[in-house]
């Protein structure tokens, strides 16, 4: 993981990984930019066309939450933070 978040072109992952995390990336950073052919490359390497999608919409999605975000100059919790709420997801769930 550490390897993937350092560069995920070098890391050692399947190439359909590689590839998908490329097109995720050209998504965010120049989304106008993005053409059939550069979809058409990874769907070659045996990505589906219903993990694109996956993809593309959990991509879409979180680019989304972080603008807001950072518009609204949204606080950041600690890592102290996210382990217990990590903690009390794992203990009781989404329940209220």
């Amino acid at each position: 993981m550490q390897q993937v978040l350092a560069d995920y072109r070098t890391a050692p992952i399947d190439e359909k990984l590689r590839a998908m995390l490329g097109f995720l990336e050209k998504l965010t950073l120049t989304p106008q930019a993005v053409t059939k052919d550069d979809a058409a490359k990874v769907r070659a390497l045996g990505v589906s066309r219903q993990a694109m999608e996956d993809a593309m919409l959990v991509c879409s999605l979180f680019n989304m939450i972080v603008r807001v975000a950072d518009s609204t100059n949204f606080h950041v919790g600690s890592k102290a933070d996210f382990e217990a709420s990590a903690d009390s997801l794992l203990r009781f769930g989404y329940k209220l």
